[in-house]
């Protein structure tokens, strides 16, 4: 379960249910990962240092056992060398952090209208497209091919994802999203 813990479309916040849906996930064994909005303005190297310095305040003290995302959906394609720069720079800060990250973003919104998609390769992809398998971001950890889902105890609609990739365990082994590092005899 990958949950919305905060973003700045609407100036800069933790979403005022992330504490309790991580509670509760966690409580009820879920692995869990959690995502960061970015807003309209997210263009150029200082804004993606800023929203992840807010992203890691945020996430502090929490466990994640799948990625922790930036989700491009809001900026205007017409910025997207900036939007590419802001991206890559909110990656690398979280990695520095000690954090697991990637990006999520449609197909052909997102990875294609709003991102130089040679530049974000180095970083896990979560992926969205509906109805069919992605055709221009063709490598991705993550594809979430619907928005009608349904989960008991859930009131309304879930988005539905498939991942290819065994995040816990990665993520897990090598000592990110606040688990500690493992001594070369504990990984097998």
């Amino acid at each position: 379960m990958i949950i919305k813990a905060g973003g700045s479309d609407k100036g800069f916040y933790m979403d005022s249910r992330f504490k309790e849906n991580y509670s509760k996930a966690v409580a009820a064994g879920l692995s869990v990962g959690a995502y960061y909005f970015a807003g309209k303005n997210f263009r150029g190297v200082e804004a993606g240092v800023s929203d992840a310095e807010r992203f890691i305040k945020i996430l502090d003290g929490l466990k994640f056992e799948y990625p922790v995302y930036l989700d491009i959906e809001a900026q205007e394609n017409r910025y997207k060398d900036e939007i590419t720069d802001a991206a890559v720079a909110f990656c690398q800060t979280m990695e520095k952090a000690g954090y697991f990250t990637g990006i999520y973003a449609s197909d052909i919104s997102g990875f294609k209208y709003k991102l130089d998609h040679e530049k974000v390769k180095p970083f896990a992809h979560w992926v969205a497209r509906y109805g069919k398998e992605p055709e221009v971001c063709k490598e991705y950890g993550i594809w979430q091919y619907s928005s009608k889902g349904s989960v008991s105890g859930i009131c309304g609609s879930v988005d539905m994802d498939i991942s290819y990739v065994d995040y816990p365990k990665t993520i897990k082994a090598k000592g990110f999203n606040g688990y500690p590092k493992k001594k070369k005899s504990e990984v097998e």
